[in-house]
């Protein structure tokens, strides 16, 4: 294979710390595997004094098959890829073994006993409510948040404003109960082996002398723990080689720490620092743009990313009127295109239900890589569906308790409880009409709502959940509690606009239920389109390459969002340069062709484009 200059010159580095910064499609997997066969081939090491750690299951997978595809017959000693957190769960089992101790993993939602029925249960018994998925998902990133940077509840708490209520006591208890028990999660892989490390020198000794040679792929993805435990291993003789971007590190909400990698030389003062910055995947059009844009980070190493690729096309900035126009922009985009070579990037994950709305609808065949669309069960989602369906049967108590405090005409819990004591078959608001003491204009207010969900039961599905948004005031409440639930009030309107552009094109509310049923269907079971065209947030498509990339809804407070946005106002320019960084991820997938696609307007929001296209076109 042909090697450049760059990487011949990582590869034969031997001994020592090393630190490789390799530009987005610059080979790093490549400059790893042949390191790895020149220090079996040329200088007699044994695959088992080799480890190589990178940060997810499936970059282990590949760098293993790459390996034995291509270097199979070198050693027939197996060569170790391996994740941290599995090299971990070893360590620890070694380590329980010894001790007589049993420890119990539960991370696995099949058992009853897994760490998110435990958090489901804390936060019922402390906040006396239950917990939405949104929340649960807000609690467990916090949790790995603190664990993965070592930082105490208190040091957590002094700079965090947790959207979680009593998270505090939720994670003591959470923490506690986990210990009393020896059960341990994901997090707990890495700070009881960091634990066990610093205290046992039995192990430590065993581990550093297994492994004469550590690698570690991915640098930018590793957390605090993550790195102190490589350290940790890697001591004395501190043959550590790690290739990284520190312009691609975007996890920093689960507690990656990218100072680490600009830190190298104050670690390792005699370390060396190979910089591969030749881009072998991208058209030079793209990659000078993504080269000039990247630098207006400040928090990076000095790189210049470049190719020897021709130029093909310009980069490609379309502005659009509606989301409407730009899934039509899309579908004649795609027309004649190879799909298996095309992906469609987002932000956020709901900027998907628009596009399988209208990819459905034109039967173009897509593949998701994020199936968990907590949309379909989104409590604003449910809360429609209730109004609706209330509408139909006014009698049924069980869902007006739902919903009777999210719109207009106050009605008490007194009287909710006093009306399930009448005739059942009777309307809930005939029910309350008979509530001791009620004034005359109560009345005309039940009379009033009895009306308006009569008129709801006969309208067509947009034009319902315009008049439960406006005439029966489920705006207002959104607006007055959307803080409360950790949204911004501008993406529960959006939320509520992709409802709306689903149940456009529904005859009737059976017709707009079984469409949602079946696009939620559709998005878990898409996985076997593996032919189609891809729809990815950016993050879970770092790593890829596509020929043809379409970067959809660049909005500005969406990305880059508010918080970050808010946070260079104080003049903390860290999380706003996270955003600047999945941004270039995203442009840097591109083989070819680069669409990044913005709005003027969502639903009856105006937009402003993000200010990541103004950086482009200056």
């Amino acid at each position: 294979m042909n090697l450049s200059s760059e990487q011949r010159k990582a590869i034969e580095h031997i001994h020592g710390p090393a630190l490789v910064l390799a530009v987005p499609g610059a080979g790093k997997t490549t400059v790893l595997i042949h390191r790895t066969v020149n220090l079996i081939l040329n200088h007699k090491i044994s695959p088992e004094r080799i480890l190589s750690i990178t940060f997810s299951r499936a970059s282990a997978r590949d760098m293993k098959e790459r390996f034995n595809r291509d270097f199979q017959n070198i050693s027939s000693i197996p060569i170790h890829f391996s994740t941290i957190h599995s090299f971990c769960y070893n360590l620890i089992r070694e380590y329980a073994y010894v001790n007589k101790i049993k420890y119990r993993l539960i991370e696995d939602e099949k058992n009853q006993l897994n760490k998110y029925n435990l958090l489901k249960r804390m936060y019922l018994e402390i906040n006396q409510e239950y917990i939405t998925e949104e929340k649960l998902e807000s609690l467990l990133n916090a949790i790995g948040y603190i664990k993965n940077l070592m930082l105490t509840l208190d040091e957590y708490m002094k700079s965090n404003r947790p959207e979680v209520e009593n998270f505090d006591k939720i994670f003591y208890t959470y923490e506690k109960y986990k210990r009393d028990n020896n059960l341990i999660d994901f997090d707990d892989m890495l700070t009881l082996s960091y634990e066990i490390l610093m205290n046992n020198d039995y192990i430590l000794e065993k581990y550093r002398n297994r492994y004469d040679f550590l690698q570690v792929d991915e640098g930018q993805d590793t957390s605090k723990v993550q790195m102190e435990i490589i350290k940790l291993l890697a001591k004395p003789k501190n043959n550590l080689f790690i290739v990284a971007d520190d312009d691609q590190s975007i996890y920093g909400f689960r507690g990656a720490y990218p100072s680490g990698l600009l830190n190298f030389n104050k670690i390792y003062p005699r370390g060396k620092v190979f910089f591969m910055e030749k881009n072998y995947r991208s058209s030079k059009n793209i990659v000078s743009v993504c080269n000039k844009f990247i630098k207006n980070n400040t928090l990076r190493y000095s790189k210049t990313i470049y190719t020897d690729n021709d130029y093909v096309e310009p980069i490609n900035i379309v502005k659009v009127n509606s989301i409407s126009d730009q899934y039509d922009y899309l579908v004649k985009e795609l027309e004649g295109k190879d799909l298996s070579k095309t992906c469609i990037l987002y932000r956020n994950n709901l900027s998907s239900i628009g596009l399988i709305e209208t990819l459905e609808r034109h039967r173009i065949p897509f593949y998701m890589r994020d199936v968990k669309l907590r949309f379909f069960n989104h409590w604003l989602v449910q809360d429609i569906i209730n109004f609706m369906k209330f509408a139909q049967d006014t009698s049924n108590m069980s869902i007006y308790e739902n919903i009777y405090y999210k719109k207009k005409g106050y009605i008490s819990k007194k009287q909710i409880n006093y009306a399930k004591t009448l005739n059942y078959n009777l309307s809930v608001f005939d029910r309350i009409m008979d509530f001791p003491g009620l004034s005359n204009f109560y009345k005309s207010t039940l009379r009033q709502l009895k009306l308006d969900f009569a008129k709801l039961s006969r309208m067509a599905p947009l034009e319902a959940i315009q008049y439960i948004e406006y005439s029966l005031e489920y705006e207002k409440y959104l607006k007055e509690n959307s803080m409360k639930f950790g949204y911004t009030y501008d993406t529960l309107k959006t939320m509520l606009f992709y409802l709306k552009f689903i149940g456009e094109n529904s005859e009737n509310l059976q017709d707009f239920f079984n469409r949602l049923n079946y696009l939620q269907y559709l998005s878990t079971n898409s996985r076997n389109n593996r032919n189609g065209l891809t729809l990815s947030t950016i993050h879970s498509a770092k790593g890829l390459e596509f020929d043809r990339v379409y970067i959809v809804d660049l909005v500005d407070g969406d990305f880059p969002s508010i918080s970050s946005v808010e946070g260079v106002e104080k003049g903390k320019f860290e999380l706003f340069e996270e955003e600047r960084r999945l941004f270039y991820v995203g442009m840097t997938r591109a083989k070819y062709h680069l669409s990044l696609i913005t709005v003027n307007s969502i639903g009856e929001r105006i937009v402003e484009p993000s200010r990541f296209i103004d950086e482009l076109v200056k």
